[in-house]
């Protein structure tokens, strides 16, 4: 049964939030990997797909619990070195989400502020946003879970980029693709859209988001000219 999207508040929003990965990097697939390859190494047997399961969307202190549990006190780097191992596999061979590029880059010539809000490290971070081409588009205005006391779900991060924006969170729009993001997103009062690639469309829905199939119907959905996309549910 088809669940109907939340219902949204009329008119564009004054900021614009990204999600980075599964949002605007196509990199689930690449992290998981190595993910993956180190846990089982380490006696954690895992492939790419139960990595993406597991830990989806959390940041590196949420990981560290369950994975200890598993394996073992891990060394004192261990999170610097892999979250370095990432960056350097991104700036090799990491490519956009299909449309990510052209929606920022929509969003920003209709002249909205836009930022990035990721549960990544901020080493790793920013060398995806280097591969991708989108540096300088978001400038300053890129936030790591580094930079805030707490991770996704919790609000922290999204709204500390709506500060960065200079717009109040219920003006913003989220744009997030996993149930820990969409969760932030709300918890911080912004209006959320969930794009379908990793996540369930009721799922998301049932959150509070507005599902989406792809990021090409972003500037429609947010109202930002042109004909409005139409979220699949």
């Amino acid at each position: 049964m088809s669940i109907p999207p939340p219902t949204q508040p009329p008119g564009p929003p004054r900021a614009v939030l990204f999600d980075c990965d599964g949002v605007l990097a196509d990199s689930e697939g690449l992290v998981n990997r190595i993910v993956a390859e180190d846990l089982t190494a380490r006696g954690w047997r895992l492939s790419g797909a139960e990595a993406r399961e597991a830990f989806l969307g959390m940041a590196v202190p949420d990981m560290l619990p369950m994975i200890e549990a598993r394996v073992g006190p891990l060394p004192p780097r261990w999170a610097h070195d892999l979250s370095h191992r990432i960056a350097g596999a991104m700036l090799a061979g990491l490519e956009p989400v299909p449309g990510a590029v052209e929606a920022v880059r929509a969003v920003i010539a209709a002249g909205l502020p836009v930022a990035v809000a990721s549960n990544s490290a901020r080493e790793e971070l920013r060398a995806k946003l280097r591969r991708l081409g989108l540096e300088r588009d978001f400038g300053e205005r890129v936030l790591s879970f580094e930079d805030v006391a707490r991770p996704k779900p919790a609000p922290d991060l999204y709204r500390a980029a709506a500060a960065a924006c200079g717009v109040p969170p219920a003006d913003c729009a989220v744009v997030e693709d996993s149930l820990l993001g969409v969760q932030a997103g709300i918890a911080a009062g912004c209006r959320v859209f969930g794009l379908t690639r990793e996540s369930p469309a009721a799922v998301l829905a049932s959150l509070g988001a507005r599902p989406f199939a792809a990021m090409a119907e972003l500037p429609g959905l947010l109202g930002l000219g042109g004909a409005e996309g139409k979220g699949r549910a």
